[in-house]
């Protein structure tokens, strides 16, 4: 199976994912920002930013299959992107605190040549245990998640501080492994 790809993303987390599971690929990151005050609910926010993204790099690479993703996370009916700086990650996680959110990220795969267009998204439920100022300031001072949908990291040492996930745990880094792969391998033949 030809598992050569082209990832529109810098996130140093999908690179890990994807090589996780043994997927050559080129890092060829989309210049897409995101515009928060489009009025989309959150499953057509990520397909709309994964697409966008994949579609970006996809122009100049059209015989290749090219992935964009996009994560975001929820709660109270907010869409919270990365945090704009230290205040507002404390504002995130204190929010976030004792309470559970939902984390979406859309994916999207598009081979112009073929004309495979395929974008989806994958919902996961994390709850969060109550959090002490003090943790979150050791959090964001130490770990400075800046670069992270709802300003933390399931996959470092937050790991403490989640009391639980419904869903996929890989969703929750930013990359849904097995829905991707499915969806994927679906294409191969075609």
């Amino acid at each position: 199976m030809n598992k050569s790809i082209i990832l529109a993303s810098a996130s140093p987390r999908r690179k890990q994912l994807l090589a996780q599971i043994d997927f050559s690929f080129e890092v060829v990151p989309s210049q897409v920002d995101e515009d928060f005050s489009i009025r989309l609910n959150p499953p057509d926010f990520v397909e709309h930013y994964a697409k966008a993204k994949a579609l970006d790099v996809a122009q100049d690479y059209p015989d290749q299959f090219v992935v964009g993703a996009d994560t975001v996370v929820v709660f109270d009916g907010n869409i919270l992107g990365k945090p704009k700086d230290r205040e507002d990650s404390f504002r995130m996680l204190s929010n976030l605190s004792g309470n559970t959110h939902s984390v979406y990220t859309g994916v999207s795969i598009q081979c112009l040549s073929k004309k495979i267009n395929d974008t989806f998204h994958c919902k996961t439920n994390v709850t969060f245990n109550t959090l002490s100022d003090h943790d979150i300031t050791y959090y964001i001072d130490t770990y400075k998640p800046f670069d992270k949908a709802g300003s933390y990291g399931i996959q470092d040492w937050f790991s403490v501080c989640v009391h639980g996930i419904d869903g996929c745990f890989y969703n929750v880094m930013g990359f849904p492994l097995s829905q991707f792969y499915q969806h994927f391998t679906s294409h191969q033949n075609k």
